[in-house]
């Protein structure tokens, strides 16, 4: 396919540099995939969505980049958007590659790249709070869609791990003070707290923790990835194990690494280079150049080496099936002395 095509971006939450280095990630799996330089112009829109702003914001620019002509959109990242763009993206057969957590966000033309995991998640930390004899916990989670969907599938993990829950916390997203609602945990005297959220109160949690001088084991979801992009908020999570999508043995990653340092070291990097081996690998494969052609080339797409995971996580997807990331995605690291680090579980 030699037509140049419009790929869309739909950033639902503010970018340091405005996408320029997600984009040249982008850009990078798209040659890996043979697909030639100025083959491919970019889209992009900024979209004030949850928790900060609304669904609105982001619904509106996804429509923005249906009429600029996109074949195809990346985008969004947060849940509680990806649940809302689905059915949009389904009405306008604009076909889209979220990389949010939540694999509700999946519907017929809105394809899924597995930054974390609302529904699997909770069972790695349930299973570590076993493994490390933690048995009675208590936990904190955002009251939001992100919040209560890894609270729900927590519950379902706790059980088949043997834990007891001794409190739970629910908090808005955004909390910046919280001392005064975790002093009602502590009073239950946990074996582990248990952070499961967007992250920003992941913050605020660390905060409270020091300010109470309570020092307890914490597990928390993905949201501890915030700290590849806030390195002031690490020494906070010192010691906290979390779930990540890196993974050191990883050597699609380490060889990515030599061209783009971006690409080849955090989740996002690595996320963005795979989501351009996966459209490269569509455009190559569509019968023609349409969103109905992308649409199909997405789903002939399949078994490509991915650069998140433990080595060996491949990506792809098919009919009706719309989770690119297969195998062991999911990578338990820690905060120590400013750096994630895995750990050996």
């Amino acid at each position: 396919m030699t037509a140049a095509l419009q790929l869309g971006f739909l950033y639902d939450y503010p970018q340091p540099d405005g996408g320029e280095s997600f984009e040249a990630a982008v850009r990078l799996g798209l040659e890996e995939s043979g697909t030639a330089n100025g083959a491919v112009g970019f889209v992009t829109r900024h979209a004030e969505g949850l928790p900060a702003g609304s669904t609105d914001n982001v619904l509106d620019s996804l429509r923005e980049l249906e009429r600029e002509g996109v074949v195809l959109v990346l985008g969004p990242s947060i849940s509680d958007n990806g649940v809302v763009a689905g059915p949009l993206a389904d009405e306008l057969r604009l076909p889209c590659i979220n990389y949010t957590g939540g694999e509700r966000t999946r519907s017929e033309y809105m394809f899924h790249y597995q930054i974390g995991s609302l529904e699997e998640e909770p069972a790695i930390l349930a299973r570590r709070a076993a493994q490390r004899g933690l048995g009675r916990v208590a936990v904190c989670f955002d009251e939001s869609i992100v919040g209560r969907r890894y609270r729900e599938w927590f519950e379902y993990a706790r059980r088949v791990e043997g834990l007891e829950i001794v409190g739970e916390l629910p908090v808005p997203p955004l909390s910046e003070d919280l001392a005064t609602p975790l002093a009602s945990l502590q009073h239950h005297a946990p074996d582990a707290l248990v952070y499961l959220g967007l992250g920003v109160a992941s913050r605020a949690v660390a905060l409270a923790l020091q300010q109470l001088d309570w020092n307890v084991p914490v597990l928390a979801n993905s949201a501890l990835m915030f700290g590849y992009a806030r390195p002031d908020w690490r020494d906070g999570w010192t010691g906290w194990e979390y779930v990540d999508t890196v993974a050191d043995d990883n050597s699609v990653r380490r060889a990515v690494h030599d061209r783009s340092r971006y690409a080849g070291s955090g989740p996002m990097g690595a996320a963005a280079y795979d989501l351009g081996r996966l459209v490269g690998e569509a455009i190559v494969r569509a019968p023609e150049p349409t969103r109905a052609g992308l649409l199909e080339g997405l789903q002939r797409t399949k078994q490509l080496r991915a650069a998140s995971g433990y080595d060996g996580t491949v990506m792809g997807f098919g009919h009706w099936d719309r989770a690119a990331l297969k195998g062991r995605f999911l990578v338990l690291r820690t905060w120590r002395d400013g750096r994630s680090v895995e750990v050996d579980a």
